[in-house]
């Protein structure tokens, strides 16, 4: 086992999840339980879907409180994991000016309440303060090619700032802080209408209209499954003092959005076509992390295939839209 990681302490922790029935945080509310932890989960339900996490709610060592992050929360807890944005390009476009404040001020507020609490936070950044990026695959050293006017600017200089207020706090007071850069990830419980190609092109595919594909479909992207990420995210808030990150988390296998929208056909058994429209301002055409640093600190790499993952979500969404017969098909926003 690395020297990094403490798994020999005591694991029973008090721990806050921003963003906590978005996504990622419901499946990290569930990883967290599952490891003896109390988890406060906090979400304004702005992206959030209560249907994440229903299931939980009974649970001794679960609790739900509805608090939007850009005010400032006042609890008792040894760890935070801040993850409230809206992390997809249709959604984050929807409210831009909002977007900006809950990554700012959400990391100022939980900065805020770590400092006087004495917790470790762990920040969710992104691969998008890349931007499009001209080094590949990413390095955690590489500084970006971004565009800080653009339509996605609210999102990629929000996750950018935030790093930086992580950093400040760390330096300037001392405060444990732990900063993780997310590369695509999907898997259930992704919203079906939320822009995000996997999601979308399964929802498409299932519903048997085209798949709609942004420029001629030769960008890439490296899509890691859900409970591979959240395993690196928990090494890493885990980790000795000192390991501050950035690191990248995400599966550095990497394919085009075409081959993905032919596997999804297939996989799916749909008939549908595949449609293409001008690629959207600002879209990166390549993506793929370099993943180094997490497998030398932490120990950690993805372990679950691209068709594994594709199948399970698959089926999740199968469930899911069987109940909601009058389910429209998504609007595709990016290829994200």
């Amino acid at each position: 086992m690395d020297s990094n990681l403490n798994f020999g302490v005591d694991p029973s922790k008090r721990i806050l999840v921003t963003g906590g029935a978005g996504f990622l945080g419901s499946h990290l509310c569930e990883k967290l339980l599952g490891l003896g932890h109390e988890v406060l989960c906090v979400d304004n339900f702005f992206t959030g879907r209560k249907e994440n996490i229903a299931h939980l709610l009974g649970h001794p060592r679960f609790e739900l409180v509805r608090h939007d992050v850009c005010l400032p929360l006042y609890v008792e807890v040894d760890q935070i994991y801040n993850l409230a944005c809206p992390a997809s390009p249709a959604y984050y476009q929807r409210d831009p000016i909002q977007t900006t404040k809950v990554s700012v001020l959400g990391a100022m507020n939980m900065l805020g309440l770590a400092k006087r609490v004495g917790a470790r936070v762990l920040q969710a950044s992104t691969s998008e303060i890349y931007g499009d990026p001209r080094v590949h695959p990413q390095t955690e050293d590489y500084t970006g090619n971004v565009n800080p006017i653009g339509l996605r600017a609210c999102y990629d200089e929000g996750k950018r700032c935030a790093e930086s207020l992580m950093f400040d706090y760390h330096r300037q007071h001392g405060v444990e802080i732990r900063v993780i850069r997310i590369f695509n990830t999907y898997g259930p419980r992704m919203a079906s209408g939320d822009g995000r190609v996997i999601s979308n092109f399964i929802v498409q595919a299932l519903a048997g209209v085209p798949l709609t594909i942004y420029g001629d479909g030769s960008q890439t992207r490296s899509f890691c499954y859900v409970d591979d990420l959240l395993d690196g995210m928990v090494r890493l808030m885990d980790a000795s003092p000192g390991v501050t990150g950035p690191v990248n988390m995400g599966n550095p296998a990497e394919i085009t959005v075409f081959e993905l929208a032919r596997r999804i056909i297939e996989m799916t058994g749909s008939r549908s076509r595949i449609d293409r429209h001008p690629l959207p301002a600002d879209d990166p055409c390549r993506r793929k992390p370099d993943i180094t640093v997490a497998g030398k600190l932490l120990g950690w790499q993805p372990h679950i295939p691209l068709d594994e993952g594709l199948q399970k979500t698959i089926a999740y969404f199968r469930s899911t839209l069987a109940q909601r017969s009058d389910a429209p098909a998504p609007v595709l926003e990016t290829t994200a």
